[in-house]
């Protein structure tokens, strides 16, 4: 292929240098030249087509066997997916029939306990409501019971109120004149101390005004000029008494 090349590069550089006819496009180059380069292209071209085409057929046929082989792998991989699909499948439907078969399970079980707590509360329930209306009758004739027994006792206090009122009211009065007479000698008791306090104050002033009247009366005497002695001596005292 390399000698192709080649020789198609010396045509080129002929022409290039070719000596050109006067007044047109056209050149004069050398016939034997150009047809040996011809015959260089002729004789390397086969070869070369041939190498290519080889090289073409061994391309389809690389082509053809990945093609081949991707089909085989998409094929398998289809195959391994639809395998994956089915056992995930089958394992999804069977965790699926286990919790269906739990839930059926719990849902049984929980059913049975509800009955169970049912019953028990309905039994709850009887005993409670026996004993409640028991324990109310024990109380109803308990109460009718204290009833009676209230009203006897209220009676019989009734009578013996009754019989007592004579003796009362003769106790109101008597316990009304002793808190009168009370009173009264208390009001006389004191008007009595009363009394004895003003004489007793009475006496006790006329002490004073004659204690006071002695005294002035003794100043006085010690104030006279009779009573002075000669020479700036002190005054003599006299024991005055009224």
């Amino acid at each position: 292929m390399y000698r192709v090349f080649e020789a198609l590069d010396e045509l080129v550089t002929i022409v290039e240098e070719a000596r050109g006819v006067p007044m047109t496009s056209s050149c004069v180059v050398p016939r034997g030249d150009v047809l040996e380069l011809l015959d260089d292209v002729r004789d390397a071209l086969p070869a070369e087509v041939d190498d290519a085409q080889d090289v073409l057929d061994k391309r389809d046929d690389l082509i053809h066997a990945a093609r081949k082989e991707a089909g085989e792998t998409v094929a398998g991989a289809n195959a391994e997916a639809e395998r994956a699909i089915a056992d995930a499948t089958d394992e999804a439907e069977r965790i699926l029939a286990d919790a269906r078969a739990r839930a059926e399970q719990m849902l049984a079980d929980a059913h049975d306990q509800a009955d169970r707590t049912v019953a028990a509360g309905q039994a709850e329930y009887q005993n409670l409501t026996d004993r409640s209306r028991a324990e109310s009758e024990r109380m109803i004739q308990a109460g009718r019971d204290a009833y009676d027994r209230a009203i006897e006792d209220g009676r019989a206090e009734q009578g013996r109120l009754v019989a007592q009122t004579e003796v009362v009211q003769a106790a109101h009065a008597e316990s009304a004149r002793i808190v009168d007479e009370a009173h009264a000698e208390a009001d006389r008791q004191r008007a009595d101390c009363d009394a004895y306090v003003d004489g007793k104050l009475a006496e006790f002033s006329e002490l004073l005004a004659t204690t006071l009247r002695t005294v002035d009366s003794g100043r006085n005497h010690l104030r006279s000029p009779a009573n002075l002695p000669s020479g700036g001596g002190r005054p003599t005292l006299y024991d005055y008494q009224v």
